[in-house]
């Protein structure tokens, strides 16, 4: 059996870089749903609508375990997903988010004062400063939506002046604030987390979302057994996407950040 990985789009390929950098032996399944990229400014239920069309078809694709690589997702749908579809559908499935691992990590860590940026739907339904509160009472979580980052990390993160300025723009509160840690609320975000880092200074620790769901993989496999000895370990890796945009090969290698191989061609599915 697989793993799955589900993104809005090509930005949860930042994640999968990760997971299979740590979880090198598994099965990879990626799917991107780009034909209704972007989610973030969609309602609640068209986001879970879409959400239980793509946990279909990663579950007919043999997924035991399915990573939801998206924030906007993991805020909006994941609860519910969890909590009715699954407990209905799927009893013997599971499917996980990316906000938990952050929040736990906050908790470990024992900031006082932090910060997230993400989309707004995402920093809107307010589930990180939920789940740190849950873990954490007495952290105080300062919020801010980037609305326009996304797209101009899209146009080319090596030297990107219009990067630069909406960092400056966005960050100021937090230096303003002087935040100990900044979550990288947004998978793309991961790809400038030097240029952020830079803004901020030394003192701000980054929780970059890749590298942590990598490791909460890993724990969470060996605290749940009776999942890992159902997966597959042939290192099988499969890209699948909704829509092929033609610079998707410029994406993947942003994202993934190597050269995407032409036996690695994109399947285009319907959900």
């Amino acid at each position: 059996m697989n793993i799955g990985v589900f993104d809005s789009g090509l930005g949860g390929l930042s994640i999968l870089r990760h997971l299979t950098k740590k979880c090198l032996k598994y099965n990879f399944i990626y799917l991107g749903d780009n034909a209704h990229v972007p989610y973030g400014g969609r309602s609640s239920e068209i986001i879970y609508q879409f959400t239980k069309k793509s946990v279909d078809y990663l579950f007919r694709q043999n997924c035991k375990l399915i990573i939801i690589a998206c924030n906007t997702v993991t805020a909006v749908a994941l609860r519910k997903i969890q909590d009715n579809y699954l407990k209905r559908k799927y009893p013997d499935r599971k499917v996980l988010g990316v906000i938990l691992p952050a929040a736990e990590i906050i908790s470990e860590k024992g900031y006082k004062k932090i910060g997230v940026i993400g989309t707004k739907a995402t920093i809107n339904s307010k589930e990180f400063a939920i789940k740190i509160k849950e873990l954490s009472k007495k952290t105080e979580v300062i919020e801010k939506a980037c609305p326009l980052l996304v797209s101009a990390i899209e146009e080319g993160t090596n030297g990107n002046k219009v990067v630069e300025l909406l960092l400056k723009k966005y960050l100021m509160e937090f230096k303003e604030k002087k935040v100990e840690a900044l979550i990288l609320g947004c998978t793309h975000y991961g790809l400038i987390k030097n240029k952020i880092k830079k803004v901020l200074g030394k003192n701000v620790d980054i929780i970059d979302e890749g590298e942590i769901c990598a490791d909460k993989l890993i724990d969470y496999l060996k605290r749940h057994p009776e999942i890992d000895k159902c997966l597959g370990r042939e290192g099988v890796r499969r890209y699948c996407v909704t829509d092929k945009p033609k610079r998707y090969r410029k994406f993947f290698e942003i994202f993934l950040g190597n050269k995407f191989k032409k036996e690695d061609e994109l399947e285009l599915v319907r959900l």
